[in-house]
């Protein structure tokens, strides 16, 4: 390193002091902390904000610059910029990483400042380690510290003809400090982001599956509009001629309500391996949310849905519900009934009473429709929606298949309610199809 370029304190290893050198900057440093808060703030994306810093150097205190960000989680080292700012690049853990991860001190609280000519020498990336072994000058280590430890490191390059100043290293520092929260800032952000998206994809509604002997629909619509979750749930699973449909209703709403909802969709999916009649998975149900000690409770309609091998087009449904109100069964001639039975809350307290089941046939184009409360409960300018208007809309969609009634049901409510807000909105569909796969209509 050429020492007559640099000022004597960098000359020793250390960058100049931080306080001292930017107080007496005047209004260029005042000028310069300006423009970071507002760039190197204004985003909460990674990459976004790697490029406005990458723009801050090169517009201010260097002729070439790179950012290295260490990311854990792949265990990767993150390049961006050099000659071509917007070029950007990673690096998996190796032998050779690792070496310029431990010179960079990164992982670490602190370490000393490396020889910038190892740094060179160790870029993990080809083209980043030519364009900075040509640069006529050294390339400047500048530690990118957050919350304790080393997360990266800002690399800068300056031309021999114009030498860095005291006062360009200390808006060096300075840009390198504010950096390091910003990004840090913006990375603990992207974490959580995609931590909240695994778990809402793991308790978003379910695909439908496809059966030859049964059609099935459903629709959804969270009371946050914001959420692709809520409180209730629906879930249908088996085996061809052997189905299970489940709606359900977690007392609350948002994702709180929807953490419970996918532990109570998971518990019966994970009881039916052992014991397919819904009685007994509803009593399974109500033991293991009881002893989670929650204050929630659960309100469910479990199906059993089986074909008859003797009369092809036709199922049975074993019904139980758990404080949730029965399903509407939809006839082929437009007629619509709904069985008479009940059972206690899922959850609520420890009780010896057995789910109670009800067998009912369901027809070539007949139809089963499960609903939650937000259904029948919407409120409109109005009033409540209520299950005569339920029953009055389902009439005319006799026979036509599990998409129309879903469709018809949902267009209706959403109407009713005109923009008002509401509860979780859901409704499940089930009908029977003919033995060629076909759905048996009477339109």
């Amino acid at each position: 390193m050429d020492e007559s370029r640099l000022p004597s304190t960098l000359a020793r290893g250390q960058h100049a002091a931080h306080a001292d050198n930017v107080v007496g900057l005047g209004p260029a440093s005042a000028d310069f902390s300006r423009a970071l808060d507002v760039e190197l703030v204004a985003s909460l994306n990674v990459r976004r904000t790697t490029l406005r810093l990458l723009d801050l150097a090169r517009t201010r205190v260097a002729d070439w610059a790179v950012v290295v960000l260490d990311v854990p989680r792949s265990r990767t080292l993150h390049l961006s910029g050099g000659t071509d700012p917007r070029f950007t690049t990673s690096v998996r853990s190796s032998g050779p990483v690792e070496e310029f991860r431990r010179l960079l001190g990164i992982g670490s609280p602190a370490a000393p400042l490396p020889e910038p000519g190892a740094v060179v020498r160790l870029l993990p990336e080809e083209r980043l380690r030519s364009e900075a072994a040509a640069l006529p000058a050294d390339v400047l280590v500048f530690p990118l510290h957050a919350r304790g430890d080393t997360i990266g490191a800002l690399l800068l390059g300056r031309s021999i003809q114009r030498p860095l100043t005291e006062a360009e290293v200390a808006l060096a520092e300075q840009l390198a400090e504010r950096a390091a929260v910003a990004l840090d800032s913006a990375m603990i952000y992207e974490d959580l982001s995609r931590v909240t998206r695994v778990l809402e994809d793991s308790l978003r509604p379910p695909h439908l599956p496809q059966s030859p002997s049964l059609d099935v629909a459903a629709a959804f619509r969270p009371a946050a509009a914001h959420l692709d979750i809520g409180g209730d749930f629906y879930d249908v699973h088996g085996e061809e001629g052997d189905w299970l449909v489940v709606l359900g209703d977690v007392c609350g709403k948002g994702v709180e309500a929807a953490v419970l909802n996918g532990r109570a969709r998971q518990s019966i999916r994970t009881a039916a391996r052992f014991d397919r009649r819904p009685g007994k998975l509803l009593g399974t149900l109500n033991e293991v949310l009881y002893e989670d000690d929650s204050d929630r409770f659960v309100t469910v309609a479990c199906c059993r849905v089986r074909s008859h091998g003797l009369h092809p087009g036709h199922v049975s449904v074993d019904l139980a519900v758990a404080g949730h109100p029965a399903p509407l069964v939809v006839r082929a001639d437009g007629s619509v009934e709904q069985p008479d039975v009940r059972g206690r809350l899922a959850g609520a307290m420890r009780h010896d009473d057995a789910y109670l089941e009800v067998t009912l046939p369901l027809a070539p184009g007949d139809a089963l429709v499960l609903y939650s409360d937000g259904v029948y409960e919407a409120r409109g300018a109005q009033g409540f929606y209520g299950m005569d208007r339920m029953r009055q809309v389902l009439a005319p969609y006799g026979g036509a298949g599990a998409a129309a009634l879903c469709e018809a049901l949902e267009r209706d409510v959403v109407e009713h309610l005109d923009g008002h807000g509401h509860d979780d909105l859901t409704v499940v569909v089930v009908a029977p199809r003919d033995p060629a796969g076909h759905l048996v209509t009477t339109w």
